[in-house]
Order: C-alpha cells, then sequence, then structure tokens
C-alpha cells in the first residue's frame, strides 16, 4: 500500500514528491529513528567492496548522498549518485561540498528503473534504503545489472523484519506506531512516515530478494543480516 495512492500519480511520482518534502529532516530522522545504527551499516556494506577496489561506483537512490560518502573511503576514481528527488539532491550536494568531495562524488537527477549510463559503465553499484521504493523491482534490478560490468558487484542495503522473540515484537511496536508518530511531529509529514513501515512489510526480504537478484542476472549471491534483522545486506556478482 502507499500513502498517497488515491491521488493518481504512479509510486515514482509520489515517492519523489514525499522524499522532496521530507529532505530537510531526513537526514536527522534517520540517524534519531535508527539511534545512529543507519552509520554502522552503511560503514559494513561498504565494507564489503573494500578488497573489491572499485574505480568507478555508481550509487542508486542515493537520496542525500550519505551511501555515496561513505564509500568514498575506497578511494574510487568517480562516484556518481542518481535521485528522482532533487531536494535530496540539492541537500547532499552540500553535505558533498562541505566534506570537500566536490571532484570526486556528482549527484544527477535520475531515474534507477531506467538508468541513463551504457552497458557496463560501474565496477561495483550499490544502494541504501532505495531499492523497495522502486515502482518495479525487478526493472530497477536488471537496470543495476545492465551498467555493472562484468565481474562487477553490486551492493544493496535494505530494512528488514526481525524474527526473534521477543525482540521482534518490541521492534515491530516502535517500527509502526512510535516512529511514525515521532517521524510525522517532526517532518510535518505523517504520509511518508506511515509509508516506512508499510513498505517495509510489503518488502521481498532474505532469500525472496536473493531470488529476485538471480532472477536479474546475479551470481553469488550473498544475505547478511544485521542487528538482530533491523537491516540486511545484500550482494552479488555480474
Amino acid at each position: 500500500m502507499f500513502p498517497f495512492n488515491s491521488n493518481g500519480k504512479s509510486k515514482k511520482e509520489q515517492v519523489a514528491l514525499m522524499f522532496d518534502n521530507i529532505s530537510l529532516h531526513y537526514d536527522f530522522l534517520n540517524h534519531f529513528l535508527s539511534l545512529g545504527f543507519d552509520k554502522i551499516w552503511r560503514k559494513k556494506a561498504i565494507g564489503i567492496l573494500m578488497d573489491f577496489k572499485p574505480k568507478k561506483i555508481l550509487d542508486v537512490a542515493t537520496g542525500t548522498a550519505d551511501l555515496a560518502i561513505e564509500a568514498a573511503r575506497l578511494k574510487p576514481e568517480s562516484i556518481t549518485g542518481i535521485d528522482i528527488s532533487p531536494e535530496m539532491l540539492k541537500i547532499g550536494r552540500n553535505k558533498i561540498g562541505r566534506k570537500g568531495l566536490s571532484n570526486l562524488i556528482l549527484l544527477q537527477e535520475g531515474d534507477s528503473e531506467n538508468i541513463c549510463f551504457p552497458d557496463f559503465s560501474f565496477d561495483a553499484v550499490t544502494a541504501a534504503f532505495g531499492v523497495r521504493n522502486f515502482g518495479n523491482l525487478e526493472k530497477g534490478l536488471k537496470e543495476m545489472h545492465r551498467v555493472l560490468r562484468a565481474g562487477g558487484l553490486v551492493v544493496i542495503l535494505e530494512f528488514s523484519r526481525p524474527s526473534a522473540f521477543p525482540f521482534a515484537q518490541v521492534y515491530n511496536f516502535y517500527f509502526r506506531f512510535i516512529m511514525p508518530l515521532i517521524g510525522s511531529i517532526i517532518s510535518k509529514d505523517a504520509s511518508a512516515y506511515t509509508y516506512l513501515p508499510e513498505s517495509v512489510s510489503d518488502f521481498a526480504e532474505g532469500k525472496d530478494f536473493i531470488q529476485k537478484l538471480e532472477e536479474a542476472g546475479f551470481i553469488r549471491t550473498n544475505c547478511r543480516r544485521l542487528s538482530f534483522g533491523i537491516a540486511s545486506v545484500y550482494s552479488g556478482m555480474k
């Protein structure tokens, strides 16, 4: 279910509008609501690429560029981030400038389901908390596969659902009731933080998502669950 589904716009258009609306508060709420664990998760995701040493990286659904900035420690030649929300990109560019990374990281408006780069353009493709927002997940994954060079790696960080009792029950209460309340108060956008738990609930995780990666053409796939299953990092090779 999508919280704005009565307005006649596609999911993609609604997602872009939603993130434009919450862009000013997005980073604060990410860190606050996850108790800072989102930073740890990004480090673990980028750590998968450390030995691979990619030269050219594409960060899909880059948002405010947190994962692209984290990827800078890999010392690649270039990092390109694409996103459909211009307001999120604006904040990302400001952060990149403050960190002195403007010569390394380029952000541009771009559709993850129609990536505007030729085949075999990148050594690695990354995404954090974005693929569940794709209007067509299968198409987006196939595009990520297409722009990777042979032997390239994809690394995807995404929310998942804890299952161990009693942690799962406590977390689910927080995720479904407390977090949307706090998010709506701070961002002034109740629908965005209602959408978050709904989108995670609807998302194919674990083995189901691995299957989708393999159907898109990826091999040597892997899923590593983080923080008792709150998030998972997926990887695969072309």
